[in-house]
């Protein structure tokens, strides 16, 4: 008799193992038995994907750097643009707001005829104050019209060309303007100097000057109409035996910005100095 069992209870044992054994698997009871036998397939796979990913990267490095170049150049190029386009737009609104306050003056002052100029130069001796416009002759510029900002009095046309002229400004030493004080109306001279400080001289010393007070062109003198800004008073000084007070002022115009001027066309200065006694020229 033979020990073998037949072919067909070897094939019923072996279908109710692996029935068995799927239904331990599905009650999750070959779990642990699974993990272990399967960790070491598990740890070699993922080492031997991490070396794959490394080697993709080390091979794809080259290409990706000089992708990430270009594009950073790309950037850098678009930022240069956006920089320039705001600088640019920048300047524009400025000299539209510029333009916008001398349209402010010219309003204000209807009587008067104006010529626009851009400042295109300044003269480089530390001891004169002059600058120099992109309108001359040509356009109708003379000498001794009066120039002005938005915000005031800048000097008066000092030397003309065809196409261009100076503008000998306020604060040059050899300056000198015949003013009002506000509110007192007390008339004075205005003088500039070598260092572009403003000067009050003559205030009569019964005159009651207080700082901030205002500081207008008075018209005497027929150099310049009267009643323009010039700045405001920063300081007094007296003493009981001068004759007059002298004072300090602060301009309106910042000449260091001088970019667009406004030139009084139509006002013709007045030369009464052959009118003054010989004394006072």
């Amino acid at each position: 008799m033979s020990n073998r069992l037949p072919r067909s209870w070897r094939t019923i044992v072996i279908a109710l193992i692996s029935i068995g054994l799927v239904l331990l698997a599905a009650g999750g009871y070959l779990t642990p038995l699974t993990k272990i036998a399967f960790s070491p397939v598990i740890a070699a796979q993922t080492w031997l994907s991490d070396r794959y990913l490394a080697i993709q990267s080390l091979l794809n490095a080259p290409r990706d750097v000089t992708e990430l170049m270009q594009r950073n150049a790309e950037l850098e190029s678009e930022v240069a643009s956006l920089q320039s386009q705001v600088i640019e737009l920048q300047q524009q609104l400025t000299e539209y707001q510029i333009l916008s306050s001398l349209l402010d003056f010219a309003r204000a002052y209807p009587e008067y005829e104006y010529v626009g100029a851009s400042v295109i130069g300044r003269d480089p001796s530390p001891f004169l104050q002059y600058v120099i416009i992109n309108r001359g002759s040509d356009d109708g510029l003379r000498r001794g019209m009066p120039v002005v900002t938005q915000n005031g009095l800048v000097g008066r046309i000092s030397r003309v060309t065809a196409a261009a002229a100076n503008v000998q400004l306020i604060t040059d030493p050899a300056m000198k303007i015949n003013v009002r004080l506000q509110p007192s109306r007390e008339r004075a001279v205005l003088t500039g100097s070598i260092t572009g400080d403003l000067v009050l001289d003559f205030i009569p010393q019964s005159a009651t000057v207080n700082p901030g007070d205002l500081v207008l062109t008075s018209g005497f003198g027929g150099n310049y109409p009267p009643n323009i800004l010039i700045g405001q008073v920063t300081g007094v000084r007296s003493q009981d035996f001068d004759l007059f007070q002298s004072g300090s002022v602060q301009p309106v115009v910042d000449f260091e910005q001088l970019e667009i001027v406004l030139v009084i066309a139509n006002f013709q200065p007045i030369d009464i100095e052959p009118l003054l006694p010989t004394e006072y020229r």
